[in-house]
């Protein structure tokens, strides 16, 4: 019977819930904001991670960002104590604008839909 649910996805979605827990206790710390993980892509050999990020605050975002990308050595460790993996990856972290241009998108078909 094949898997549907492949290890990769398995080790991004159990490191998503790990950082966010960190960021959540550290968002203090890194002076972040309001951040949201919105998915993690592993790479096959479990080596990095890319991380994409939502920013409440978009003025901020290329800000946190580079905040996240320099403080990834301390969430790489943080990340390694709070989960049990053989290799825990390197992070990289991303800005994931999918939210801001959904709500765009909705707001020009409600203005559409209005006229």
């Amino acid at each position: 019977m094949p898997k549907n649910y492949s290890r990769t996805q398995r080790v991004g979605d159990l490191i998503q819930t790990a950082l966010a827990d960190i960021l959540q206790v550290h968002a203090k710390d890194l002076q972040c904001g309001l951040t949201t993980i919105i998915s993690v892509k592993v790479s096959a050999d479990m080596s990095f991670a890319k991380i994409y990020v939502s920013v409440l605050e978009d003025e901020k975002a290329v800000e946190v960002i580079a905040t996240l990308n320099k403080a990834a050595k301390f969430l790489r460790y943080e990340l390694a104590n709070a989960v049990e993996l053989r290799i825990t990856p390197e992070l990289r972290f991303y800005y994931d604008d999918s939210i801001v241009r959904g709500s765009r998108i909705s707001s020009l078909i409600n203005d559409a839909l209005k006229k």
